[in-house]
């Protein structure tokens, strides 16, 4: 008989965490609740359906590999340098308090100082999912706390890749000279896969993707990119021994380097997301439930750590390096959480012997209470620190002509135009579009421009789109509304300039957040005008004005 387990876990899972994490996100939590809940629901400790924890197990080491894929992929060193000063002292000075009280407290409860200190490092990482959520949602994220706290968790993301190389040192069974010696042999072995991943596969993935874009195949673009992330991830543990996550994360930071970024952070992480829910499930797969009844005492210990000693521990840090309170206890509160790198690094834990059901039980429940409880003190601290108002940005680098950049979508006919004016009165211009060969050109003429779908949010940011003033949508898009909604529920404060087909289209546009719209049919009608009026203009400025006079045929929405 055909055995389906591989298919029901899969549905199962999603099915479960489909509902539960709907139901968290109309209660005001976060939909990590509601995956870690589907998991309980769907595991052996709860009646009904049970996955099976094999498979499920296998398809978080899938989701733990793209997660970190996906880290590697935005990271970007100029935002840890920007708040170097503040960030990467602080963040080691945080995660080693934190640590050592976990280790102290947990001693004190007749734990091992090993397990101690094994749950202290995992609870010192907080949730950068978590943390750009409650960013979001109070619009903080280009504000100074917001800039702070993601260099923090930048830091901290480099500290776990750290603690993923010395893991599986601590797990050995030799000891005392032979285990300290071990220590440089395992990151000797890191450096070397580093080394030929960055210099070997900085060479040959872009090729290769090239080669792929050129097939015009969204599909086989996709699968490029998710056999990058896997097929590094597992060859640098076959090959030099390290932990396939920081594999994953190599072949993200190669693929962030190229000028597929914006494009595989926005075709390709979907994928991602899918098992990182699963990876969630099969989190809460592997808890049990009456571990809340037998250790409330070591629960609420460990809890404390997380939401009392990380925040304090962040806020003495903030206020010796004479950051504003406004922006020192809001930094400090959103820190106060603890999420998918503290399941990482409790599943490679566990794995290893380095920590049992106990200890991993406490780590799951932390967890779920935390993210639960963060966003609460977060917005609790922004009252109590008067952080309402809106500050400047934090960044050591500013950005040039911030209060004037254009995004412009598409460099067909009228984009070209725009740009070209755009640049003339020296406004900083980044362009998008799907076209590799297009942007390479741009490139190659010293414009700003990134390769990509503008129908997916990472390819707007990619372009800087929270830095811009105006967007421009320029060309004749499939769906420009989808474009309009996703750019304005992020910027409700950016201009919105769209060039539509059809004058049926103009209201919806208006509707959905558009501030300009101008139809095709009138755009026609205006450059035909504008050709006669201009006729003794030379051919370039009667092209600009012909643009400046279409942008106006449309009024702001209001």
């Amino acid at each position: 008989m055909v055995s389906h387990d591989v298919i029901l876990t899969f549905a199962g899972g999603l099915a479960a965490a489909l509902v539960l994490g709907y139901g968290a996100q109309r209660v005001g939590l976060s939909p990590i609740v509601g995956y870690l809940l589907a998991g309980i629901a769907v595991g052996p400790h709860t009646p009904g359906f049970t996955a099976s924890r094999s498979i499920a197990e296998q398809f978080a080491e899938i989701g733990i590999m793209l997660l970190m894929f996906g880290v590697g992929l935005k990271f970007h060193l100029h935002e840890l340098l920007a708040v170097w000063r503040v960030a990467v002292p602080g963040a080691i000075l945080q995660s080693l308090a934190s640590t050592a009280l976990a280790a102290v407290a947990l001693h004190v409860l007749g734990w091992s100082w090993t397990t101690g200190l094994i749950v202290g490092m995992a609870i010192s990482v907080a949730s950068t999912v978590v943390l750009v959520r409650v960013l979001t949602e109070h619009r903080d994220l280009q504000r100074p706390a917001g800039h702070v706290a993601i260099g923090w968790v930048v830091v901290e993301d480099l500290l776990t890749i750290a603690l993923l190389v010395l893991l599986p040192v601590l797990a050995g069974p030799a000891a005392g000279s032979q285990s300290l010696w071990d220590i440089p042999v395992a990151f000797a072995k890191v450096a070397l896969c580093v080394g030929l991943v960055m210099v070997l596969g900085g060479r040959a993935i872009p090729w290769f993707l090239e080669r792929l874009v050129h097939t015009r195949s969204s599909e086989l673009f996709i699968l490029g990119v998710l056999a990058t992330a896997l097929g590094i991830a597992v060859a640098s543990s076959l090959l030099f021994g390290v932990s396939m996550a920081l594999g994953a994360f190599l072949a993200g930071l190669v693929v962030g380097r190229s000028e597929f970024a914006a494009r595989a952070a926005g075709e390709a992480m979907p994928m991602r997301d899918a098992f990182a829910v699963l990876f969630f499930v099969s989190v809460g797969l592997l808890f049990d439930p009456a571990h809340l009844l037998r250790e409330p005492l070591l629960i609420a210990v460990v809890l404390a750590v997380v939401l009392v000693g990380k925040p304090v521990a962040a806020l003495v840090w903030m206020r010796i390096a004479r950051r504003p309170w406004a922006e020192a206890l809001p930094v400090a509160m959103a820190l106060g959480q603890i999420g998918e790198f503290t399941f990482i690094i409790g599943t490679t834990a566990k794995g290893l012997g380095l920590l049992d059901d106990v200890g991993w039980n406490t780590l799951v429940a932390v967890a779920m209470a935390s993210i639960a409880i963060n966003p609460a003190l977060y917005a609790w601290s922004r009252t109590a620190s008067r952080a309402e108002a809106p500050l400047p940005s934090a960044l050591a680098v500013p950005v040039e002509g911030a209060d004037r950049r254009c995004v412009v979508i598409g460099y067909g006919p009228v984009g070209r135009n725009v740009v070209r004016a755009l640049r003339d009165r020296d406004v900083p211009v980044t362009v998008v579009e799907m076209n590799l060969a297009t942007v390479q050109g741009l490139k190659r003429d010293g414009v700003s421009a990134v390769h990509g779908d503008a129908l997916r949010w990472e390819t707007l940011a990619e372009a800087d789109l929270d830095q811009a003033a105006s967007l421009v949508l320029s060309s004749d898009l499939p769906e420009p509304g989808e474009v309009v909604r996703l750019a304005r529920a992020r910027r409700p404060d950016l201009r919105i300039l769209v060039r539509c087909a059809h004058l049926r289209e103009v209201s919806d546009l208006q509707r959905l957040g558009a501030s300009v719209v101008v139809a095709g049919e009138a755009e026609v009608a205006v450059t035909l005008t504008q050709a006669v009026i201009d006729d003794r203009a030379p051919a370039g400025e009667a092209d600009r004005s012909a643009v400046r006079s279409s942008m106006t045929l449309a009024p702001p929405v209001g």
